[in-house]
């Protein structure tokens, strides 16, 4: 087996509190639901009052500009309230919140089933944007604006990324497995809606040889009926941490390119939460109401991978895992590396939120930060090249706004092996947060 790589930097990651790989648990349906409405930068406008009712599905915020997507109710009910909160860094939030009642009209029901073959490119964007499509992760730029920006390139080629760096992306990958011909289809669906598209490649884990075999016999099936034209590829890459970057992938897939003599042209990278949501929006008319979700952390009793309604609030989703061991001292949304630190359990499941961490105190307090040592441990694993410890010591001692471009996209390498226990990535990432507000 070929395998491709980034060509520096990075390391393996194994966290044994995250859930084991298995098949996804349907998590309880939410009495309240808190339907997330954006911040500041990313408004989203509500269209429904206070006291007015609300079917499952239905269309409840509509995106304010290009960046932002719409939001609809997951359940049916009563919009009840509106309710604001901040979190660690003081960004505000929005929310309606939703009290379940009433009949479902998607869930349990036979699905209206859309033969999108007779679509052109531009009805499956306008299905794609209706629907409230993003990126699935940390980004959340939404699906019809990179469409938009793909029709404008000369040659383009789809990556589907089942890569799983971080222990924390086994909802990805239960996914993956639970949905495969629908991330399948949903790949087929983007392709035609970008026009440009060549090419598809599979990118998988090394270690996941008998997904990459799964997904090359779904395609084989899948695309010769929908776009025999467009070729799919199987491509192995590194398991090493972050592979599943964007940065990182594209240096993987452009390895192949040159050692196989291919020509690929620009590169759009999804991941499957996203392609299996088109799939759902374009064939069965359905906004994206549910994400998987993978919940533990050591002070969570029962770890577990789970289907949860966007809008659950994550205090009832580790309830349904047992509840606490004993009280967290940190709850992320997110991977441990990267995620978001939660401030309160009634904030809400997104449609990022791929993982919900609470750790205790022994696994998440730091020790005491200790005066660097330059052992240099945090250059050698850095995937950008970059030298973290002496960016560190520039923004202590010259202020966050000191004028340097550092490219940093927050992996948290350098963090995990720093011996002094230094905060870099996020003092790192809080130097790029201003530059990009100034």
């Amino acid at each position: 087996m070929k395998k491709y790589s980034f060509p520096r930097g990075g390391l393996p990651y194994n966290d044994p509190t995250a859930p084991d790989k298995s098949a996804a648990v349907n998590a309880f349906l939410p009495a309240v639901s808190v339907i997330p409405l954006g911040n500041k930068a990313r408004q989203i406008s509500p269209i429904v009052a206070i006291g007015d009712n609300v079917r499952e599905g239905m269309l409840v915020g509509k995106a304010s500009s290009e960046d932002t997507a719409n939001a609809h109710a997951t359940v049916p009910g009563k919009v009840v309230k509106k309710v604001t909160w901040k979190d660690r860094d003081d960004i505000s939030y929005d929310a309606l919140v939703i009290k379940m009642e009433g009949a479902f009209e998607k869930l349990g029901k036979k699905e209206d089933v859309l033969i999108w073959s007779g679509l052109n490119s531009y009805d499956i964007q306008k299905i794609i944007l209706e629907c409230g499509i993003v990126e699935m992760d940390n980004k959340e730029r939404p699906l019809s604006k990179l469409i938009s920006a793909a029709r404008k390139v000369e040659k383009l080629t789809l990556v589907v990324r089942c890569v799983f760096d971080d222990s924390w992306l086994v909802a990805d990958y239960a996914l993956c497995r639970d949905r495969i011909n629908a991330v399948i289809e949903g790949a087929a669906i983007v392709a035609k809606a970008c026009q440009k598209v060549t090419q598809v490649i599979f990118a998988v884990s090394h270690r996941e040889e008998d997904l990459g075999e799964m997904l090359m016999a779904g395609a084989a099936d899948i695309f010769s009926n929908a776009q025999p034209e467009i070729v799919t590829s199987l491509v192995y890459t590194s398991s090493r941490y972050p592979q599943h970057n964007s940065r990182e992938l594209e240096l993987a897939i452009r390895s192949y390119e040159k050692r196989e003599g291919a020509s690929l042209g620009s590169l759009l990278i999804l991941g499957p939460a996203v392609l299996a949501a088109v799939f759902d929006a374009v064939v069965h008319k359905r906004p994206v109401l549910d994400r998987y979700v993978a919940v533990g952390g050591s002070a969570v009793k029962k770890p577990q991978i789970m289907k949860v309604r966007i809008g659950t609030r994550i205090g009832d989703v580790i309830e349904q895992c047992g509840g606490f061991i004993e009280s967290p001292f940190r709850i992320l949304i997110g991977s441990p590396l990267s995620g978001r630190e939660v401030m309160y359990l009634d904030e809400p499941v997104g449609k990022t939120c791929y993982a919900i961490v609470a750790m205790a105190k022994s696994q998440a307090a730091i020790p005491g930060q200790q005066n660097c040592i330059n052992c240099g441990e945090c250059r050698a694993v850095c995937p950008i090249g970059l030298d973290p410890q002496n960016t560190y010591k520039k923004i202590r001692t010259l202020g966050i706004g000191y004028a340097e471009n550092t490219g940093c996209h927050g992996c948290g390498c350098c963090k995990i092996v720093c011996p002094s226990a230094l905060p870099l990535s996020e003092i790192i990432l809080e130097k790029n947060q201003e530059d990009m507000s100034a």
